[in-house]
């Protein structure tokens, strides 16, 4: 069940102007480590001109990783998130990948709804397990999840 998703914009993030989703990032908690580096790809998510959330993917082959999505503390419950997976999906297949994974630590629900499903750290592909937010030790409390695209 998706309901209707707001309209959002998507613009990508060249590595230098990078710096806002850091600071988002590190409000929240998450990490960002490698958010300057080449290999991800991220974008800012606006709606009627107004900054609503950051999103990113890491594509491996046929395999991606969703990464670093968050929609701004006063804007949450609204549909955006969603939004943005829903953008970031198309990315993924966009760029050649079918699957994609993701970690969360206290969103399963969230992703469920959206048609993603827990899956095991040893069924992860390995480009997938060495990626940046499954390679760090300090997510391995998180639960990877997995959708087909």
């Amino acid at each position: 069940m998706h309901g209707q998703r707001p309209a959002l914009f998507a613009l990508p993030l060249a590595i230098w102007e990078r710096d806002g989703l850091k600071a988002v990032l590190a409000r929240a908690g998450l990490p960002v480590d490698d958010v300057g580096h080449d290999g991800p790809l991220f974008w800012r998510f606006e709606r009627d001109d107004v900054p609503v959330g950051f999103a990113g993917i890491e594509v491996h082959g046929q395999d991606a990783v969703l990464r670093s999505l968050i929609t701004l503390p006063p804007l949450r419950r609204q549909g955006i998130g969603g939004a943005m997976i829903d953008k970031m999906e198309v990315e993924a297949r966009a760029r050649g990948a079918s699957a994609i994974y993701l970690l969360t630590r206290d969103f399963l629900p969230f992703f469920a709804r959206l048609g993603y499903a827990p899956c095991g750290r040893d069924r992860l592909p390995p480009a997938i397990a060495a990626a940046g937010p499954f390679a760090d030790p300090r997510r391995g409390d998180a639960t990877p999840m997995v959708k087909q695209v």
